[in-house]
């Protein structure tokens, strides 16, 4: 792809849309940096990004940015879906406001985007898509099953989109990231400790909490996923999926040999062992 390809990124503020964003302005590309707030993203400006205030659960700053770009440049050549919102707790009693509201960032954002941009796309019979989904996309545990049924949906979505598009020239890419160091996990942290659990669940979600904890305090930095994002997006040939950490890559090897006794008795067994933070 040539150096002025025009590129849309949902959830720039920070983490891997932030950081993607930076490293495809230091290759020359048109960046377009979106998010709730423009504030985060000034350096992006410094470096010549255009930016614009996007919801991503509001039609009307789906469609306007689309438009925009559109009215501005003539095309997008690549998206990125990058936008998602985190938050832990057990089935029961996360609130249903707090639940729609996760699956109207991570789901219907997603879609609000790519329903958006398509047309475009479908005209020039060319384009990238690429939707940030998880680890969480394979396996759901105690604590993560409302935010996992977020990414289990958008991962079953992005594999009909890749396959309905695959004939008019519109790649669609997913990105699959283990428990990576950015803001996210303060983030989700803070609304896990919202929630009044009733005494049965205490045990449980007090060692869901001190592993998720710990697990955020060992793993990886953004490097390797924002790397693999990059490629994604710029690479002749790009991966339909790419599975951009360790954890990430042996989880899922590993879940394919697990039944369902067996993965239950490995995440309660994490969950009660000794606190070490």
């Amino acid at each position: 792809m040539k150096n002025k390809d025009v590129v849309l990124i949902t959830g720039a503020s920070a983490g891997f849309g932030h950081d993607t964003a930076r490293e495809l302005l230091k290759m020359g590309y048109d960046v377009y940096a979106t998010a709730r707030r423009l504030e985060p993203m000034a350096d992006l400006e410094k470096m010549g990004a255009t930016l614009i205030k996007v919801d991503v659960t509001s039609d009307d700053d789906v469609k306007n940015a689309v438009d925009r770009i559109i009215s501005e440049k003539g095309q997008i050549d690549i998206v990125y879906g990058n936008a998602g919102y985190g938050i832990y707790g057990n089935i029961e009693n996360i609130s249903l406001d707090d639940l729609k509201y996760q699956y109207d960032v991570n789901l219907f954002g997603q879609a609000r985007l790519i329903q958006a941009v398509l047309p475009h796309m479908r005209a020039r019979k060319s384009g990238r898509i690429i939707l940030t989904a998880s680890l969480m996309s394979h396996l759901s545990t105690a604590g993560l099953g409302w935010y996992a049924s977020t990414k289990h949906a958008l991962f079953a979505m992005g594999t009909a989109l890749r396959q309905e598009v695959r004939g008019l020239g519109i790649k669609v890419i997913m990105i699959h990231p283990g428990a990576v160091k950015t803001n996210f996990d303060n983030v989700a942290i803070k609304t896990l400790d919202k929630i009044d659990y009733p005494d049965d669940y205490k045990p449980l979600m007090k060692g869901f909490r001190e592993y998720i904890i710990q697990s955020y305090e060992t793993c990886p930095g953004p490097e390797s996923t924002v790397k693999d994002m990059v490629h994604a997006g710029t690479a002749r040939k790009p991966k339909a999926i790419y599975d951009t950490t360790g954890q990430a890559r042996i989880m899922k090897r590993l879940i394919k040999w697990l039944n369902s006794s067996l993965l239950d008795r490995i995440v309660l067994s994490m969950y009660s062992r000794p606190s070490h933070v």
